[in-house]
Formats: C-alpha cells, sequence, structure tokens
C-alpha cells in the first residue's frame, strides 16, 4: 500500500521513454471514454495519475461522472460504444461519505458517478487528487493534485516535482485549487491510515446483470436507517 511520507523535501522526477509512452496509453483509454459521456451531454473528469501525469504500472483510469445521472444512460452509452461492464457495484466507504456507483470496462478502467447530490467537499476530493477534463486530457495537459504518500505533484517539461503537503495545507490548496477544508481533511484520513491501517469498506455490493443501480440503492437505504436519516435531504 502507498503510504504519506514525513519528508518536506522537494525533489524534481524526470520521466524516461517508459513513462511518457505509458501517460500516452492511460490517457487514450482515458479519453476514449470521456468521449463517450460527453456525447451523452455529461461532463466526465479523469482524476488521480493519469490526470497529474505521474503514472506506472499500477495506474488505473478513473472517470468520474460529477452529478447524479440516470445509470441507464450511462450504460446504454456505453454498451453502444462496445465498452461492456465486467462489474458493477455500490460502494460507500464509510456511513459518512458519498454513495457511489462503479462500472467497470475492466479492472482497471472504471466509471463512478454519485448516487446522491455531493456536497462541495465531496467534489474537491477528485480535485485534490487532481482532475483533468476532456480537453485537457485531449491535449495531453497534466494538472497539479497529490498523491497518496501526501505529496504535491507539480508537472514540468521533463516530468514532475514533488513536495510534502504536511506543514504547507494553504499553500497545496492554493496551487490545486480546492478549500483548505478538504486539504486538511485528506491529510488526517491519510496519516491516520498510514499509523493504524484501511479499516475497511462500510458497504461493498455488487449488482446482478438484471439489477439497476437506483433499485439496490433503495434496498441499501432501506436497510441501513442511519444512511438514510443522513441523506435523507440529499436523495434524487
Amino acid at each position: 500500500m502507498i503510504k504519506p511520507v514525513r519528508s518536506a523535501d522537494i525533489v524534481e522526477i524526470v520521466y524516461d521513454e517508459e513513462r511518457w509512452r505509458l501517460f500516452k496509453e492511460l490517457r487514450t483509454r482515458a479519453l476514449e471514454l470521456m468521449e463517450v459521456l460527453v456525447k451523452q451531454e455529461f461532463d466526465p473528469i479523469v482524476y488521480g495519475s493519469v490526470a497529474r501525469g505521474d503514472v506506472n504500472k499500477d495506474s488505473d483510469v478513473d472517470v468520474f461522472v460529477p452529478h447524479v445521472v440516470p445509470s441507464y444512460k450511462i450504460e446504454l452509452a456505453l454498451r453502444e460504444a462496445k465498452l461492456d461492464p465486467m462489474n458493477r457495484e455500490i460502494v460507500v466507504a464509510t456511513p459518512w461519505q458519498l454513495p457511489k456507483a462503479h462500472i467497470y470496462i475492466e479492472e482497471d478502467h472504471s466509471v463512478t458517478f454519485p448516487l446522491v447530490k455531493p456536497k462541495q467537499l465531496e467534489l474537491e476530493f477528485y480535485h485534490f487528487g487532481g482532475a483533468a477534463s476532456v480537453e485537457q486530457v485531449g491535449q495531453a495537459v497534466r494538472v497539479p493534485g497529490v498523491d497518496k504518500r501526501l505529496m504535491l505533484i507539480e508537472p514540468t517539461p521533463r516530468g514532475h516535482i514533488e513536495s510534502s503537503v504536511k506543514g504547507r495545507e494553504a499553500e497545496v490548496a492554493k496551487r490545486v485549487g480546492v478549500g483548505l477544508g478538504i486539504v486538511r481533511e485528506r491529510v488526517q484520513v491519510l496519516t491516520r491510515r498510514r499509523d493504524v491501517g484501511h479499516t475497511g469498506i462500510f458497504i461493498q455490493r455488487a449488482l446482478a446483470p438484471n439489477e439497476s443501480f437506483e433499485e439496490v440503492f433503495k434496498q441499501l437505504i432501506e436497510r441501513y436507517s442511519g444512511m438514510k436519516i443522513r441523506l435523507k435531504e440529499r436523495l434524487p
């Protein structure tokens, strides 16, 4: 597991040809998926290392639609583009976090969308890690963001510069373009995860082929009454 680092050093990383090749390959896959969604008038982003550019062999293509959408529209668009899902699931990381639908085209190639209206902090979560629009992906633009080590990744023509977030939260918030609240929250969560380990996922429910996200989510809401109360004002 990737863990936060404690160093405050600033380090320049120069990419070799293989890393640039992998970046181009992952961006091509991301663009294919995003353009399918754009045609349906959604506004997807790709987030994480594919947005920042600091990719490696374990990097996933994670595309996020930042608003509630009818799941059948996304699934129909994917199937028409011959991007048939291999797996679908609903994930709620903790009882307080955003319920999300995940559609996996491949194990490392997915579309995610919220099942309730996201709060601003929940949307900023994706931009904290680095988020690129379809235009930026198509133009090979790399964006700054923070990785799971709590290192700020800032792209350069040769690769990137990385530096520690801890102790520089306000500066990092400005560079990434998010509020200070999400930076502090992620520092707290990732530091605790480093110290005590991952505590597991609250809900991870795989869907059968004949089930819809909406009907399964409704069942989960009825089953977990506490979650229903917390999400009452945000349900579509």
